[in-house]
């Protein structure tokens, strides 16, 4: 401040400086909140580039007599003697008791590009009447695919995180002693290869035609040529370019990184059941009076016991007493803006003072006044 300036010429400036301030502030508020873009593998997926499942049928043995009981589980006594003639020992039409053997499910996962040679996890259940799987090991087990190819082969020791005690009054279960699981416990047999592609579909979670065009524009503007484009709102179809023959692995990595600011409807979604409304960032509303009272009765019993006189003629009676109030809370009317953003929008609404239900009666009666620009679903 220059030299001579006086208390009145602080004083102004002090007054310019928080009007500026409070200006500076307004436009804050005011400006709407920057679209975050999502990068392209968190918003679609590859076709192909996806896990698979696979199951399979075989038999534990090594059990402790906690297995299957042969003649309640027929397909246990069946596999057991399918196994013991592959082997070389017959046992057709002799009586087997063993209960060390199970018959069990074996599932597992198998992750895109996985390679011949490497292992997956597998879960081992049991499929008949035996009470633990401690102890025991799975003989070799083919795993089939949808397709009904065998992809992996699956043995091993189990590990059973649950047990069973009992005793001659009480018995105590822990986790599950029929579920096992065995780490690495497959060997993959069968790639599948995706190098061999010469085109890649790009499936949308949430399909959009503004979004679908996007993620095709932002593919084009990294690889430098037209190569993407939008089937559908749901799909983008991507040629492998030549340079990436035989590589779509690093095809893939360098798209999916890229960002894009994904599109959505407005769409208000509504659970009756649990009272709850989730309203989408372009939900608009045009300009609306909405007034809302509750209605309120309430009914009190309050029954009195009458008796006669002492030494007196008479019974004991329950005499009934009903008192019923009537009220009906009385607001004002609130007006929305047409064309607000979501925020006014919300504040209109709960300048009602009502619940959540009550706001899905509202909103409910402004869309069927055809006052709310949005879709409203029903959970």
């Amino acid at each position: 401040m220059r030299e001579g300036a006086g208390p009145a010429g602080v004083w102004v400036l002090k007054v310019v400086l928080l009007w500026l301030a409070g200006s500076l502030a307004l436009v804050l508020l005011a400006a709407p909140a920057a679209a975050v873009p999502s990068r392209i593998k968190d918003i679609a997926d590859f076709e192909g580039v996806r896990d698979n499942m696979l199951v399979g049928y075989g038999l534990v043995v090594g059990l402790n007599g906690t297995g299957d009981s042969l003649r309640n589980a027929t397909f246990t006594a069946q596999s057991l003697e399918s196994m013991l003639e592959r082997l070389g020992v017959s046992t057709r039409g002799q009586d087997l008791q063993t209960k060390n053997v199970a018959a069990v499910m074996v599932t597992a996962t198998l992750p895109p590009f996985a390679r011949q040679g490497s292992r997956v996890d597998v879960a081992v259940n049991a499929l008949g009447d035996a009470k633990s799987l401690r102890g025991g090991t799975l003989l070799v087990t083919p795993l089939h695919g949808a397709d009904g190819e065998i992809y992996a082969v699956a043995q091993g020791a189990l590990a059973v995180g649950g047990f069973e005690a009992a005793g001659e009054a009480e018995s105590i279960v822990k986790g599950g002693p029929t579920s096992a699981r065995i780490a690495a416990g497959a060997i993959v047999e069968r790639e599948i290869d995706f190098d061999e592609l010469t085109r890649v579909q790009l499936a949308l979670r949430n399909p959009d035609f503004t979004t679908a065009s996007r993620v095709a524009d932002a593919i084009n503007q990294r690889l430098g040529a037209a190569t993407a484009t939008a089937s559908d709102s749901g799909t983008i179809s991507l040629d492998v370019p030549p340079a990436y023959q035989g590589r779509v692995a690093a095809l893939l990595s360098e798209i999916e990184g890229l960002k894009v600011e994904p599109d959505q409807p407005a769409r208000v979604l509504i659970d009756e059941h649990q009272g709850i409304i989730v309203m989408g960032a372009d939900v608009r509303v045009s300009e609306v009076a909405v007034a809302h009272g509750n209605l309120t009765v309430q009914v009190t019993e309050t029954p009195q016991v009458s008796q006669p006189n002492p030494l007196g003629e008479g019974a004991t009676v329950v005499v009934p007493r009903t008192r019923v109030q009537v009220g009906e809370d009385q607001r004002k009317m609130v007006v929305l803006e047409g064309g607000v953003s979501l925020r006014r929008l919300v504040e209109g609404l709960n300048a009602l003072g009502v619940g959540p239900r009550d706001l899905i009666g509202i909103l409910q009666a402004i869309k069927a006044a055809g006052a709310l620009q949005a879709e409203i679903e029903v959970l």
